[in-house]
């Protein structure tokens, strides 16, 4: 784009498919895969494989549902555009500051962890500055063009693509070779998956604390769909990165955690440190671990980079839709929403030196991806509901999509099942219950915000897809 090219109007589609399929896959593999694994191990034994295959097999079904709605009309931009047109504005508004809220929580929970890597090789750093310097590399490089963002994106999750197919050809030439663990003398075998207290060692109690860690691992799958309103040709390309979500999911999370457990037996995991680190040290590489936290810590740089980019286009589609103010809606001269995107990272400078005060990580990690778990299933019902309206109102479309969900409304009723069953498992463990007692508190503000300030303005405005129908 030319230097003197006026500022355009819209948001530009220069995202390409080798941009989109690795978001897709930056997206399936959060830090909750390299940071939380080794809890999630801990809670629910051998067990966790198949709580991520179920979680991951539900989340399949709504992105389904998610790009049929998205390629419907393509004047959507995001699945806040359908919601608002599908449900009305008041669902709009709830949904898409909600899932602005999301992203800055988990813009929080990277910042921990980024801070909590950074603190491997430097230990005496000051909690504050590794954040400080991600905000502002991060915001620096996203205010330029959304291809850059895509190229950073590309360059991140192939990292952690690298990272764990090598931790599985590892894991394969461990058991393989017959290795034994210097430490506990236990010798790389699947029977681990049932000699050491079976495959619910925990019982089904065990097996279900794991699913808040499980479920925030997955959060940011959607960011396929917020980056579909930038993509070259979105119905080719949206459908392929949707499609190829079951196949990362057995490769990353379930071959992953199993040869983890192959290699080192799941109670002898230490839920506090990242099981990636201990598998390569375990080969004896003597940078293992170095490099390993250079890998987890160039995953959460993607989640941040991710979390940016969302809130940036996020406050662009409200803007537009008459729900936040209007100066999140100007494009600077790249086509970036630039002042949605500042206007975010404000709170994550704020969310800096708030958090890192009591200066523990693990805790701190803990309660916000509860909050934007939380978070994530309420934008993942809201999503499935916008599906039904959709179903009921416009069957023409349906009859016409070249994407259709598979199982249809029924699937839709499975899956918000599912999502209400995890909110109940939300409530058992006091960490957990904790976030899910806050969350209230958030739409109670949205509430009364949406009121004062829209709800009149609403009541006379047609939305911009009503006139494309």
């Amino acid at each position: 784009m030319s230097t003197n090219q006026e500022t355009p109007h819209s948001l530009q589609r220069n995202l390409k498919n080798r941009h989109l399929q690795l978001i897709a896959i930056g997206g399936a593999i959060g830090t909750g895969l390299f940071m939380g694994s080794g809890k999630t191990i801990h809670l629910a034994g051998p067990s966790v494989i198949l709580a991520y295959i179920i979680i991951g097999s539900f989340l399949f079904f709504i992105m389904r549902a998610m790009g049929e709605l998205l390629l419907s009309n393509l004047e959507y931009k995001s699945f806040t555009d359908f919601t608002h047109d599908l449900l009305g504005p008041a669902a709009g508004f709830f949904v898409g500051w909600t899932y602005w809220f999301c992203w800055v929580v988990i813009g929080m929970a990277d910042i921990i962890a980024i801070t909590g890597y950074t603190q491997f090789w430097w230990p005496d750093v000051p909690l504050w500055l590794p954040g400080l310097l991600c905000i502002i590399l991060m915001a620096g490089m996203n205010l330029l063009t959304v291809k850059l963002f895509g190229e950073m994106e590309f360059w991140f999750a192939l990292v952690k693509i690298v990272a764990i197919v090598a931790l599985i050809a590892v894991g394969c030439f461990l058991v393989a070779s017959g290795f034994v663990d210097p430490t506990s003398g236990e010798k790389a075998s699947l029977s681990h998956f049932w000699n050491h207290g079976g495959f619910f060692p925990n019982g089904i109690g065990g097996f279900f604390s794991a699913f808040q860690i499980a479920v925030f691992a997955f959060v940011g799958i959607e960011l396929v769909g917020t980056a579909a309103a930038e993509t070259k040709d979105p119905e080719v390309n949206l459908p392929k990165a949707i499609n190829r979500i079951p196949v990362r999911v057995i490769i990353f999370y379930v071959l992953a955690l199993s040869v983890i457990m192959v290699v080192t037996p799941w109670d002898e995991i230490d839920p506090a440190k990242s099981p990636f680190v201990n598998m390569f040290t375990l080969i004896g590489i003597p940078i293992a671990a170095g490099l390993v936290n250079l890998v987890v810590l160039t995953s959460a740089l993607s989640s941040a980079n991710g979390g940016m980019f969302s809130t940036g286009r996020m406050l662009y589609g409200l803007s537009e839709a008459g729900v936040a103010p209007r100066m999140f809606s100007r494009l600077n001269r790249n086509g970036v929403p630039a002042t949605g995107l500042l206007y975010s990272c404000l709170y994550l400078i704020v969310a800096v030196f708030l958090l890192y005060q009591e200066g523990d990580i693990m805790a701190m990690f803990t309660v916000v991806t509860t909050l934007s778990s939380i978070g994530f299933i309420f934008v993942w019902a809201i999503i499935l509901l916008a599906y039904l309206k959709y179903r009921k109102t416009r069957p023409h479309l349906h009859e016409k999509s070249i994407y259709k969900l598979p199982g249809g409304t029924a699937m839709v009723w499975v899956c918000l099942a599912f999502l209400a069953f995890v909110l109940v498992l939300f409530s058992r463990d006091a960490d957990t219950r904790l976030g899910l007692m806050c969350m209230p508190i958030w739409f109670a503000a949205c509430t009364v915000l949406y009121w004062v300030l829209y709800a009149r303005k609403h009541s006379r405005a047609p939305t911009p897809q009503q006139s494309q129908q």
